[in-house]
């Protein structure tokens, strides 16, 4: 996997913790296939996949790093969750930096009020929306409502 070769190459706290993962990138994948993401697929695919880990970091179980503590956790999710906005903003794609930006908040709320169950689905339309295409504007619309529901 490219992130997991990149934090490796970084020389960071986290570079020591990280493995290779047998979990394919699907929601990285999803994006990618977008008409959008059609210039910079795997540039797409990276983005939502460090975002995606950044989220696992914080809520679920990474499938990139091992081996670290419960702040490490933490900052190192701060982290990829930065790594992929940034990333995303420097391809000048704001729709998609308001996509990720709002999937984000949402996660976290959808978690602190109990209501985890909505969020693979969350996820599933952001990554869709943020590659852009068919689907990708009424899909935006759900993820768009849904952050103000």
């Amino acid at each position: 996997m490219v992130l997991a070769a990149r934090l490796r190459q970084e020389e960071t706290p986290i570079s020591a913790h990280v493995v290779e993962s047998d979990e394919r990138p699907v929601f990285g994948l999803l994006a990618a296939l977008g008409e959008r993401a059609a210039a910079a697929p795997g540039e797409y695919a990276f983005v939502v996949e460090a975002v995606r880990e950044g989220y696992l970091l914080h809520y679920g179980t990474p499938r990139l790093l091992r081996g670290h503590d419960a702040d490490l956790a933490l900052l190192a999710g701060d982290y990829l969750y930065a790594l992929g906005i940034e990333r995303l903003a420097a391809l000048g794609d704001d729709k998609a930096v308001t996509v990720l930006s709002v999937l984000i908040g949402r996660c976290a709320q959808l978690h602190a009020e109990g209501r985890e169950n909505e969020v693979p689905d969350l996820w599933r339309r952001s990554a869709l929306a943020v590659g852009g295409g068919e689907h990708a504007d009424r899909e935006m619309a759900r993820v768009n409502r849904l952050a103000t529901s």
